[in-house]
């Protein structure tokens, strides 16, 4: 009998996304009554405001949600996307500019599809989110890692960019306020890179899904809107996952130039078709109504952030910047390796990070799945107690 053909390459070398795999370890601990508390998810604990559920529930009394729609979205959350855009980034784009996506997971696949071409190199400045260079290689990409550590503030400068660029870079990735590290690029900051990116012609990809979760009087400042001019050479990834506590609700979007909206919007057609008409209903009800559950959030965020930064701080070996933006601590974990613990010799965070779970049920992710180890991400998107308790455990076990 003839051998079943291989499957696919491509896909064979996608590694699955390793913050679901701890979240969903953890989960499986805690569901078979293991006292685990979880710093893996990047998600709000918070429920989604209750007028945006009221919505979704208006929506299901009109038929007409339950037909097929544009794959690029509804109108109306198209045209209240684009005013966001207008008011939160900086730049006036046109409603047939957004495309509306199955979270913003999607859309930054689609991103990368729609400006990478086989061979091309893409600057990935680490620590990463884990799902950026598997979706540049999806894309065909090569993605070449720049690195800044916890003493640049996990933030790249030009210097780097500029000696990592070569003759086949055609795109850099820039996430401010970032996941994993929570790192917010100061405005000249920002606009020196994006000057930098369009002396050079080079597209950026900006994931801006954070950019309402900033604390200290920080600002995530749109790279567009510090450089206008390149605007015809940006893709802004964004949703209502992060703000609005509506990650299983799973409505994102890109915005960009209309050449490149027009290759994506291809794409959707052909792989997905138009996101759940109820869940659109329900962003448009988020974008347009009241803001104050919102920020309620935010500032419940900022509360634990100083709370788990305060007692991080207080374990021998472990530096923790203090992260402007987002829902994420990214301790450096060096000081904590290279030595035993409970009887084991740990020498990466992966190593690390299986210890704390083993010995103390903490579920956290190592630095491994957002570049070099040495470093732990956690969440602090989570209950006050459970963060306290937590954390004091580590403090146990390192002491």
């Amino acid at each position: 009998m003839t051998e079943r053909a291989p499957l696919s390459r491509k896909l064979s070398a996608i590694a699955e996304s390793a913050t679901l795999k701890v979240d969903a370890k953890a989960k499986a601990l805690q569901a078979a009554g293991r006292p685990v508390i979880s710093y893996a998810a990047g998600e709000p604990d918070f429920a989604t405001p209750q007028f945006i559920v009221d919505a979704a529930a208006e929506a299901l009394k009109d038929a007409k949600n339950f037909r097929y729609t544009p794959a690029v979205g509804l109108p109306d959350l198209r045209q209240a996307i684009a005013e966001k855009t207008r008011s939160d980034s900086g730049i006036e784009v046109a409603a047939s500019q957004v495309i509306v996506t199955n979270g913003g997971k999607q859309a930054v696949y689609q991103a990368f599809q729609a400006v990478v071409n086989p061979g091309d190199e893409v600057l990935l400045p680490a620590p990463y989110w884990t799902t950026y260079p598997e979706a540049i290689q999806l894309a065909d990409g090569i993605p070449v890692e720049v690195f800044a550590g916890a003493d640049q503030d996990y933030k790249v400068t030009v210097e780097q960019l500029e000696a990592a660029r070569t003759e086949r870079t055609t795109t850099l990735v820039f996430v401010s306020p970032s996941n994993p590290t929570g790192s917010v690029y100061t405005e000249e900051e920002t606009r020196a890179i994006g000057e930098w990116a369009l002396a050079n012609g080079i597209w950026v990809i900006t994931d801006e899904i954070y950019q309402h979760l900033v604390y200290d009087g920080a600002t995530a400042v749109s790279i567009v809107q510090s450089v206008p001019e390149l605007a015809g050479q940006t893709i802004l990834v964004n949703g209502v996952a992060k703000t609005y506590a509506m990650t299983g609700w799973r409505v994102g979007w890109m915005v960009g130039p209309a050449d490149a909206m027009k290759l994506a919007a291809n794409l959707q057609s052909h792989l997905t078709s138009n996101v759940n008409n109820i869940a659109q209903r329900a962003a448009i009800a988020a974008l347009t109504g009241p803001q104050d559950q919102a920020e309620q959030m935010r500032q419940a965020f900022d509360r634990r952030r100083r709370v788990i930064v305060e007692e991080l701080a207080k374990i021998p070996g472990v530096t923790v910047p203090t992260p402007l933006g987002a829902f994420y601590a990214y301790p450096d974990v060096q000081g904590l390796l290279g030595r035993e613990w409970r009887g084991k010799r740990i020498e990466t965070s992966l190593e690390l990070a299986d210890l704390i779970l083993d010995e103390i049920e903490v579920a956290v992710v190592p630095g491994e799945a957002f570049g070099p180890s040495g470093y732990l991400r956690m969440s602090y998107a989570l209950g006050d107690d459970a963060l306290l308790e937590g954390v004091r455990r580590m403090q146990g076990l390192f002491s």
